[in-house]
């Protein structure tokens, strides 16, 4: 037996709606499966969906996460400025970004190259866990391990997002925290730039 790691290298937006139901969008920039996002959604009933761009992503995804439903559905993000528009199947999410806050400027003057190391990440565990839901490393699916390095935080000030026809109403915390895997994104909606590093066992 071995262990290997994956880094996946790009950001996350968690919003809430009025509807209950909660959205994790990743927009990966680098990865071991190229460029690629992908959408994760939880329902006012708890029931957790994978929107995958391809079969080899929605199975990694899937087997460090829970969802009750995965879907391999196009899934295309596109971003002008501070707007950001989502497809993934039966969703459609459009949201804008706004300042940093204090949070956001103190990650942001952590060298990369630091941020990035999971040692630094379970260091920064404890003074995550003040805020609700929030975890930089934990244990994940398949006996799995995972670590979040955090490099930026931008606010999310606005959101419109329609789930299979339905309109999910206005932006709100993202209340309860969603249940894909050991921890959730920021109560308050945010955009994250984030490093994760996934370490899986590996057969001889």
């Amino acid at each position: 037996m071995g262990e290997r790691r994956q880094r996946f290298e790009g950001w996350i937006a968690g919003v809430g709606t009025d509807s209950g139901t909660r959205l994790v969008l990743g927009h990966w920039e680098r990865s071991p499966f190229g460029a690629f996002s992908d959408v994760m959604v939880e329902g006012a009933d708890g029931r957790r969906t994978l929107l995958a761009p391809t079969g080899e992503v929605a199975a990694h995804v899937a087997a460090t996460y829970r969802f009750e439903d995965v879907r391999v559905v196009p899934v295309r993000v596109s971003v002008d400025g501070a707007e950001w528009r989502v497809t993934a199947g039966s969703l459609a999410l459009e949201f804008a970004v706004g300042r940093r806050p204090l949070l956001g400027t103190l990650l942001r003057a952590v060298p990369v190259r630091l941020a990035r190391r999971p040692a630094w990440a379970a260091l920064l565990d404890t003074p995550a866990r003040l805020l609700p839901g929030v975890r930089t490393r934990g244990s994940a699916g398949g006996g799995r391990r995972e670590w979040y390095g955090a490099h930026d935080l931008r606010r999310i000030t606005s959101a419109r997002a329609t789930w299979q026809d339905r309109e999910l109403g206005r932006l709100t915390p993202v209340e309860p925290p969603v249940s894909f895997g050991f921890g959730s994104t920021p109560r308050r909606p945010a955009l994250v730039r984030v490093t994760t590093t996934v370490e899986t066992e590996r057969r001889k």
